[in-house]
């Protein structure tokens, strides 16, 4: 059984959308001081709402005594030099290898050389990543799960040049979130994003066929396998335009079964991206 370790003091979030204020809140709730980073004011200003509003929800279902004492933990900043003295960093910026590449480059400038520093990556491999780094040893991924409050599940995922000990280190981390670990070899979509983005594509290859409706093939798995949420209501919250890039990524790598379904590239294009936009297998208009 894997040793609960206590997480580094302070720790630090790049990105601030949905999933990096996920982990801040978890991260903000298990006892850390939290540095979010983001581009500008403006979007820091809207991410530490969104950390707010969750820990407020956690306040409401009795989870904590109130959200005084963790928001007086989080910090907001726009410039890499305020996750200085950060024991992990966690980078959460959207699935774009460019992106990421400029970002880990940039967090290992203004970090120390012991600070740790993980990828939230769905998809993208780690070695890829890691080339963008001086200390690959120093760098894994912690692959967390929308919506963080809710998700039991972290997948560590563990690249060639991580150091070894990383990985008790990550997955007792884990613990102390009061979440499970599970440990993966870095490979292309890993095992969570490789067998949920392909369950996800044919659920919409069965739409665009006619075989049956969005909601009924949903019921399918929900009540005849014990899926907690359907495979096409997932992908509206998750994103329709993050399905596809992974897709296209994971296609690249893996092979044609891959292939992303014309319908989901259509829809994409007339921007509808699921629940973000109010509409994408289902009607979020009024959600």
């Amino acid at each position: 059984m894997t040793e609960i370790l206590t997480l580094p003091p302070r720790c630090g979030v790049v990105g601030g959308g949905r999933m990096g204020a996920g982990i801040a809140h978890a991260l903000l709730l298990a006892g850390c001081d939290i540095t979010v980073l983001e581009r500008d004011g403006e979007a820091a200003a809207a991410a530490r709402d969104r950390v707010a509003r969750a820990v407020q929800a956690s306040a409401k279902r009795g989870l904590i005594a109130g959200p005084d004492e963790p928001m007086s933990r989080l910090t907001t900043v726009t410039g890499h030099a305020g996750l200085a003295g950060c024991g992990l960093v966690i980078e959460a910026v959207p699935e774009d290898l460019d992106l990421k590449l400029a970002t880990l480059r940039a967090v290992e400038e203004a970090v120390g050389p012991e600070t740790v520093i993980a990828s939230n990556t769905s998809s993208i491999s780690l070695g890829t990543l890691a080339e963008a780094l001086a200390r690959p040893e120093r760098f894994l991924g912690l692959h967390f799960f929308n919506p963080v409050p809710a998700s039991r599940l972290v997948e560590v995922v563990i690249a060639a040049a991580t150091d070894p000990a990383l990985r008790d280190r990550a997955a007792g981390w884990v613990a102390a979130l009061g979440k499970t670990a599970v440990v993966v070899r870095d490979a292309p979509g890993f095992a969570s994003s490789r067998l949920g983005v392909l369950l996800g594509l044919e659920a919409i290859r069965m739409v665009e066929s006619g075989v049956a409706a969005a909601e009924d093939i949903d019921a399918a798995m929900t009540l005849g396998y014990g899926h907690p949420t359907g495979p096409l209501r997932l992908t509206d919250l998750v994103g329709l335009d993050v399905r596809l890039g992974i897709a296209r990524y994971l296609e690249r790598e893996l092979g044609s079964r891959f292939a992303p379904p014309d319908l989901l590239v259509r829809l994409v294009e007339q921007g509808h991206l699921g629940r973000k936009t109010g509409k994408g297998f289902y009607d979020w208009s009024e959600a």
